[in-house]
């Protein structure tokens, strides 16, 4: 697994297993992880062990977001059938999506700031596996999606569950205050197809497990996300899906979230208000 990452200072890196370069060391031509997505998309991204220096370990470097900015940002809902069950829901006959806006996503540690208590009393923290996208592509079939995202992430989405319980049309609203986005540290690109259905997915809250599942029991899979959406719209480089929860977990002040994505890496941030 190759990763693409960025320093809280913005400086763009590559790495692997054994750490991280700067990305201009192995890409020459590259200043940005942004830039580098086509390469992680098509399999061109160099090699950590191309450049001129030994990598430095992910525990010495504070990261930032993964990219300087993400594109769109979808979320899926509904996406296991037992977590809508959970919800008192029926089971969707397409991806139920939705957009959130741009100033959503906070860095990697978080925090995730909870709303004032006047607009939310129960906001809830859900663990996802986030999908980039890597090439501008519209009307992509399924049997492509490798083809054209650069690679995935673990995801925390939030929600302002009593905004949305008061009235289906305020999802929108639900979901887009501040920090409702916390991505992991770096971006996950395979270097060969990764198969995704054993994968687990799990919202932990304090070190406990309040739900998981395996990416195979999605309702509608990353591949079929991919290509029903971009029937909808231009997918670019950057676009961010986050594919469903298999459960979401009451947050407080005080509160630790980590979503755990098997293979793919941890997102983790401190709740407070």
């Amino acid at each position: 697994m190759k990763y693409l990452a960025r320093t809280a200072t913005g400086q763009s890196l590559l790495g692997d297993e054994d750490g991280f370069v700067p990305l201009d060391a192995v890409e020459t031509d590259l200043d940005a992880a942004q830039d580098a997505l086509p390469r992680a998309a098509d399999g061109t991204l160099g090699d950590v062990a191309d450049a001129p220096a030994d990598p430095v370990p992910a525990a010495d470097i504070t990261f930032g977001a993964p990219l300087e900015a993400f594109g769109k940002l979808w979320g899926i809902g509904l996406n296991y059938e037992e977590h809508a069950g959970d919800l008192d829901e029926q089971r969707p006959e397409e991806p139920a999506s939705f957009m959130k806006p741009s100033t959503v996503p906070t860095g990697p540690g978080g925090p995730i700031r909870l709303p004032l208590e006047s607009q939310s009393e129960r906001v809830t923290a859900e663990a996802e596996l986030g999908v980039v996208m890597g090439r501008t592509c519209r009307n992509v079939d399924e049997a492509d999606f490798q083809d054209v995202i650069a690679g995935f992430l673990p995801i925390i989405d939030m929600t302002a569950e009593d905004v949305l319980q008061r009235n289906p049309r305020f999802l929108t609203r639900a979901k887009s205050y501040d920090t409702f986005l916390v991505p992991g540290a770096a971006l996950a690109v395979p270097e060969e197809p990764l198969d995704l259905t054993s994968l687990s997915v799990q919202t932990e809250v304090n070190g406990s497990v309040e739900a998981e599942n395996e990416i195979r029991n999605m309702l509608f899979p990353p591949e079929e996300i991919v290509s029903f959406h971009s029937g909808v719209m231009t997918l670019e480089p950057g676009d961010l899906f986050s594919t469903g929860t298999p459960g979401a977990a009451h947050i407080t002040p005080g509160d630790d979230v980590r979503a755990i994505v098997e293979s793919i890496g941890v997102a983790e941030a401190p709740v407070t208000r």
